[in-house]
C-alpha cells in the first residue's frame, strides 16, 4: 500500500502531461491551418454593382493575395422559413451549393428553409481535378456521413469521389491536363469554422482545401435538416 502511494501521483502526473501535450497538438494542427493576419487591401463596386473585395492573409507557409467577386443581389441568404426540422421528411431535403453566389440553400420539396453564406477554395470558379487542386468539385453528391469535428465543429462527408468523378479524372489524365502520377483526393465535405473565425466566412475568404465552410451557427442549424444520403447540388 505505501508503494502504490507514492507510484501512483507520478503515473497521475504523467497522464496530465501526455494530455496536455496532445492537446496542444491539436492545437499546433488548428494554428497552423488557420489563416493568419487577415487584411482588406480594397474593396469597391464594379461596373456591373458586384462587390470586389481584395484580400491578403498567411496560410500556412504562404502569403495569399485573393480577389473575391460577390454578385450586386441574391436573396437566397438569410432565409429562415418557420418549419420544424422533427416533423419534415428528411428523404425530400437537398442542398444546393451556389459557389459564385458563395451561398449553400436547404430546400424542402421545391420550398426555399434556410439559406446561409459559404466559402470555399481560392479558386471558387475551378472545378476539382486532382488531389491538393483546392477546388471545390461540381455536380450532384450525397452526404455520405455525419459527424462532429475538433477542429471545424460540424463535418458533413460528401461521396466524392463517385464513379463521374473517377471518369472525368482518368480522361484528364489521358488528355495530359493533370500529371500522371495525380491523384483523384477525397475528404471533400461541408464544414463549419474555428472559434471567432466567422470573418473567413462574411468577408468570403477562400480558406478551404476544396470544402465548404460555413459559419458554425449555420453549420448547427444546417446539421438538423440533413441526413446521410442527402442530395447535395454542387454549382459554379
Amino acid at each position: 500500500m505505501p508503494r502504490y502511494n507514492l507510484i501512483h501521483p507520478f503515473i497521475s502526473l504523467l497522464c496530465l502531461l501526455l494530455a496536455t501535450n496532445a492537446f496542444a497538438q491539436v492545437q499546433m494542427i488548428k494554428d497552423y491551418d488557420k489563416p493568419r493576419d487577415l487584411k482588406v487591401l480594397r474593396e469597391y463596386t464594379d461596373a456591373q454593382g458586384n462587390t470586389v473585395r481584395e484580400i491578403q492573409y498567411a496560410h500556412r507557409a504562404m502569403r495569399v493575395t485573393e480577389t473575391i467577386v460577390i454578385p450586386r443581389s441574391f436573396t437566397g441568404i438569410g432565409v429562415k422559413a418557420n418549419i420544424n426540422a422533427d416533423t419534415i421528411i428528411k428523404d425530400s431535403v437537398w442542398v444546393l451549393i451556389h459557389k459564385s453566389r458563395y451561398s449553400l440553400q436547404v430546400y424542402y420539396k421545391k420550398r426555399l428553409i434556410r439559406g446561409y453564406k459559404a466559402v470555399f477554395g481560392p479558386q471558387p470558379q475551378m472545378n476539382k481535378q486532382m488531389e491538393g487542386d483546392r477546388n471545390t468539385p461540381e455536380g450532384w453528391y450525397k452526404i455520405a456521413d455525419k459527424r462532429p469535428s475538433n477542429k471545424y465543429n460540424k463535418f458533413l462527408l460528401l461521396n466524392y469521389p463517385h464513379d463521374k468523378n473517377k471518369e472525368s479524372f482518368e480522361k484528364l489524365k489521358t488528355e495530359g491536363k493533370i500529371p500522371k502520377t495525380a491523384r483523384i483526393g477525397g475528404d471533400v465535405g461541408i464544414h463549419g469554422i474555428w472559434p471567432k473565425g466567422d470573418d473567413m466566412i462574411e468577408l468570403g475568404v477562400g480558406w478551404t482545401d476544396g470544402c465548404i465552410a460555413l459559419k458554425n451557427a449555420d453549420m448547427d442549424d444546417l446539421y438538423q435538416w440533413v441526413k446521410v444520403g442527402t442530395k447535395v447540388y454542387i454549382k459554379k
